[in-house]
């Protein structure tokens, strides 16, 4: 086998161990001299358990040996963001106020990859809690981006995208509830499939937003994306949110191309605001599909012009009441004081960073007397405008396409200051967590810069297989095939 392991995609290597030509344990120590020649400068993990993944690769190994009949994702190395429970190895949320937290059990998703056959490598870093768009709201640092070290990944699930996109893990579980995991994905040039609200489950993963939060997959290829989500989808008694009918097939329509799709612009989100270089890509992926046989059309989904106000009333709000639980009582930091309730203050003032506080002020307004029915209750009702846009929207195309992110990568600390600036980097994204349905992002060029540029599908809930048809037709017309140049031990 030519070329260094790290590199592969997933099915590549899998076809690689059934052949014979890859033992696990190569993989897995492949993708451990990446990490080693990486981290330095990325930081995209914060837990690494190799013990673990040498004794799951050695497993792998063995039952290749005895001729046993494995599945897609046995033996490859993969990698969760660290909000999701994981027996006995560490689970912070890149929040102070969890260090030191063991759980005593895995997220459903995290046994799923492990009854696979998955080798669990580590945790990936986050903004606290999830809330960020850049992974510089960790408290235990932020990650850098492969394609420039000197600029963000994305976040709130950059560790993942990050880990993806610079071969220390083949891929990787992060968790969207405003785009956290198709933001990264178009800033670090890897693919980030949000599934339909319910069909991964949630047990396990520490809530930001309960109404909005979905766990999804990384990869290289649109085709990966479909085994890692297979793998982690389907009914779970113990989410009540989990959606109990059988889990979408997508397999038979992969490959069936653009011919015949119809794909409508979404025009409020496909204009002014975004970059040039951006909409330039966007602009050339959407004559691609075109000139393959698609039907493409400008639709106008008046909603999405409230959807981020929307958005920023209903996750905080969730949130107040989500986070309300890390008391110092239970579990996690615990500062002295004379009574509960200054114990209680101090813990939660030192634990929580600066981003997560300001977001459980403006959801405890939200929801206050007097104030309720103005900011919460009118947000949910620009929701529903927005679950009705989608279902008419949906009733004339069969996919809805935006460029993913606004921008490509900015630069580390230019937004830092500016909480409004940051927001708007999920404008593209933030709609689809509203409706509930699947959304895909697939890299399709880079800038000037040499920055990647994602372009997201959208579909209609349980809609993942028209969605992963038109995403894999948008990979094969864009031929994206870049990779980050090798990281060094400094930063830049």
């Amino acid at each position: 086998m030519n070329g260094d392991p790290a590199d592969l995609t997933i099915a590549a290597a899998a076809a690689a161990m059934c052949a014979g030509e890859l033992s696990a344990a190569a993989l897995l120590d492949a993708v451990r001299r990446r990490a080693a020649a990486t981290e330095a400068q990325l930081h995209a993990y914060l837990t690494l358990d190799f013990e673990g993944a040498e004794q799951a690769a050695a497993a792998a190994d063995a039952a290749l040996a005895r001729g046993e009949d494995l599945g897609p994702l046995a033996g490859i190395p993969v990698a969760v963001k660290d909000n999701m429970c994981t027996r006995g190895m560490e689970t912070t949320c890149g929040s102070r106020i969890l260090s030191g937290y063991h759980p005593p059990y895995d997220a459903t998703a995290v046994a799923r990859l492990r009854a696979a056959g998955a080798v669990l490598i580590g945790k990936t870093n986050m903004d606290e809690f999830a809330m960020g768009s850049s992974t510089e709201n960790s408290a235990y640092g932020p990650t850098r981006n492969p394609w420039d070290p000197e600029r963000v990944p994305g976040g709130s699930s950059g560790g993942s995208a990050a880990v993806v996109a610079a071969g220390s893990a083949l891929g990787a579980l992060g968790s969207d509830t405003g785009g956290s995991i198709r933001q990264p994905a178009s800033l670090c040039g890897v693919v980030g499939f949000k599934p339909t609200y319910g069909l991964v489950s949630r047990y396990g993963l520490v809530a930001f937003a309960s109404s909005l939060d979905q766990i999804g997959p990384f990869t290289r290829t649109v085709a990966d994306a479909a085994t890692l989500f297979e793998a982690v989808a389907g009914h779970d008694p113990s989410d009540a949110t989990s959606y109990r009918g059988p889990v979408p097939e997508v397999r038979s329509t992969l490959e069936a191309g653009p011919a015949g799709l119809r794909v409508g612009v979404v025009a409020e989100l496909a204009g002014e605001g975004n970059e040039p270089a951006v909409l330039a890509a966007f602009t050339r992926t959407l004559e691609a599909l075109q000139g393959a046989g698609a039907e493409v059309r400008e639709l106008s989904l008046p909603s999405m012009s409230y959807a981020l106000d929307a958005y920023y009333l209903i996750a905080p709000a969730e949130c107040s009441a989500n986070l309300a639980r890390f008391d110092g009582v239970r579990y996690g930091l615990r500062l002295p004081g004379d009574t509960v309730e200054e114990m209680m203050a101090a813990s939660r003032r030192d634990g929580f960073g600066p981003e997560v506080t300001r977001r459980i002020l403006l959801g405890t307004y939200a929801l206050s007397a007097g104030y309720y029915e103005a900011f919460y209750g009118r947000a949910q009702k620009v929701r529903t405008r927005v679950i009705e846009d989608f279902a008419r929207a949906y009733r004339e195309v069969d996919v809805l396409v935006t460029p993913t992110s606004p921008t490509t990568a900015f630069r580390i600390g230019e937004r830092t200051d500016d909480p409004l600036a940051m927001y708007l980097a999920d404008v593209g994204t933030i709609p689809c967590n509203l409706g509930g349905g699947p959304g895909i992002s697939v890299p399709v060029g880079l800038d000037g810069q040499g920055l990647p540029i994602g372009f997201q599908v959208l579909a209609p809930p349980l809609g993942e297989a028209v969605l992963l048809r038109a995403a894999r037709a948008v990979e094969a017309l864009a031929g994206f095939s870049a990779r980050p140049a090798p990281a060094t031990s400094g930063v830049g």
